[in-house]
């Protein structure tokens, strides 16, 4: 062979090999190594989490060493501290200022700027992942988990199996039910759930999956098995921190906003009826019971094929009250009413570390695309938290906002909560002094520059509510706004 053929021979090799690469760079099995995403998310939990220590008889080992394994961030916040615009916001990247989903309803399909958006599961779609769910993802009304989750394997129940009666003399909404039911854990929709994981992650793939599984416990009614009861015995039970007569210095309108009496138990209700250690008993309970069914799917992810190559991320949709600002519920703009559990862990990400940085819900979304390689989006109102997953102390100027309707707003820093209502009253805590958010001070001169700083985060163009007749809208009507 003469050198000249050798030459064409050998260079028409390196063209084969070069066509070879780009068309298996090409092919669908190429996105198999994309990172996986597993979408973890607790309905209602707050930070009665062994690790954020939101309560000190709180057992959650499975969450706690999913933490231990990646980012806890211990200043997250929703966007709303109700269910249908957490999640959609979560699941758009948008303000509910910007879309006017502030409450129960309407369904997101009534507001424009989020159907003009491309939500979470369909833009991984678009990029070619297997996008599979089941549970509360989306909010339940309206079938919208069927609507927006592709391969949706079922809600297995929702909030149920419910007893033919209730297991207390609470009056008010069904679901506002506490106690230990059913008989066992094979019972609970969200044991079924996991199950339903677990089997998913045993599957093959032939591209990349984003997989979400919603949890329904803790959210009323708050029914575990018995077994979960007996981890926190009554007599044993510790009630949250409280002071007598917190409530002094709140405007009315800041009171009125989240009390209506019909929908959960007043303060009174509890106190009077010696129910307030049997809430808590059944809430930590709730939290143990969904815990473990966390640990089952975490334990599939990791025994698995994917483990390796997955992000996993654990969140709750809102906070919730369990006697302190002497209510019980959600929907409030203080901390146990808007701050949650955020986990996240994968690949690249250290082990172990926490950021006490002002993140949002709102964030996971452009997140997940940075994390995943994939291009951000413009519309997107949250930002990434990758630097901070990089360096948990990175500069972070971004503020956390929660609204719950429009003119009602909490600004949130890293050391800081600011209030502000549509009546135009205020509060402002500081935490490094107050944690429990007990003294009121934006009346002190001392933080005028301060409180400036937070207020001028308030935006100033606020869609207006959807139309609807949820508890939020009650709430608004009856503390005096017009819709």
């Amino acid at each position: 062979m003469d050198r000249t053929t050798h030459t064409k021979r050998t260079g028409l090799w390196m063209i084969l090999a070069i066509a070879l690469f780009t068309t298996c760079q090409n092919t669908p099995e190429s996105k198999v190594n994309k990172p996986n995403v597993l979408f973890i998310a607790v309905d209602d939990l707050n930070d009665w989490v062994g690790i954020m220590g939101g309560h000190p008889q709180a057992q959650t080992p499975n969450i706690d060493r999913l933490a231990s394994k990646g980012m806890l961030f211990t200043n997250a916040h929703c966007q709303s501290p109700v269910c249908n615009p957490s999640r959609a916001s979560l699941m758009s990247s948008l303000y509910p200022s910007t879309t006017g989903l502030y409450f129960l309803s309407p369904h997101p399909k009534n507001s424009p700027e989020i159907m003009e958006s491309t939500l979470m599961p369909d833009r991984f779609e678009k990029e070619g992942y297997q996008v599979l769910g089941a549970g509360k993802l989306f909010h339940n009304g309206g079938e919208q988990n069927e609507t927006y989750i592709p391969n949706y394997g079922g809600q297995f129940g929702g909030f149920g199996p419910l007893p033919e009666t209730k297991l207390t003399g609470f009056v008010g909404n069904r679901l506002w039910d506490w106690g230990a039911y059913p008989e066992n854990d094979s019972l609970m929709p969200d044991y079924k759930i996991a199950n339903w994981a677990m089997d998913k992650l045993n599957e093959n793939y032939d591209s990349s999956f984003w997989m979400g599984v919603g949890f329904y416990r803790p959210h009323v009614p708050q029914y575990a098995p018995k077994k979960w009861f007996d981890m926190y015995p009554l007599e044993s039970i510790q009630l949250p921190e409280s002071i007598p007569n917190d409530m002094e210095d709140i405007s009315s309108y800041g009171s009125d906003i989240t009390r209506l009496k019909h929908i959960a138990p007043t303060h009174e209700w509890v106190l009077k009826n010696d129910e307030w250690k049997p809430l808590v008993q059944s809430y930590l309970a709730c939290v143990s019971f969904v815990d473990n069914q966390v640990g089952k799917v975490l334990r599939a992810l990791e025994q698995g094929k994917y483990g390796d190559n997955t992000y996993v991320v654990l969140f709750s949709d809102h906070g919730f009250h369990l006697g302190e600002k002497e209510r019980f519920a959600k929907r409030s703009l203080w901390g146990d009413g808007t701050r949650v559990p955020l986990i996240i862990v994968g690949p690249g990400i250290g082990q172990g570390k926490t950021s006490n940085k002002p993140v949002q819900l709102l964030d996971i979304y452009p997140t997940l695309l940075e994390l995943t390689g994939l291009e951000s989006d413009s519309a997107h109102e949250g930002h990434s938290l990758v630097p901070l997953l990089k360096d948990p102390e990175a500069v972070w100027p971004h503020f956390a906002r929660v609204s719950f309707g429009p003119g009602n707003y909490a600004i949130v820093s890293e050391q800081y909560r600011f209030i502000q209502y549509v009546d135009g009253s205020e509060e402002f805590y500081d935490h490094s002094i107050d944690p429990h958010e007990w003294n009121n001070v934006a009346g002190e001169s001392q933080y005028a520059e301060t409180i400036d700083k937070h207020r001028n985060q308030i935006p100033q163009n606020r869609h207006k509510i959807l139309e609807g007749n949820s508890t939020g809208h009650q709430s608004y009507r009856a503390s005096g706004d017009k819709l």
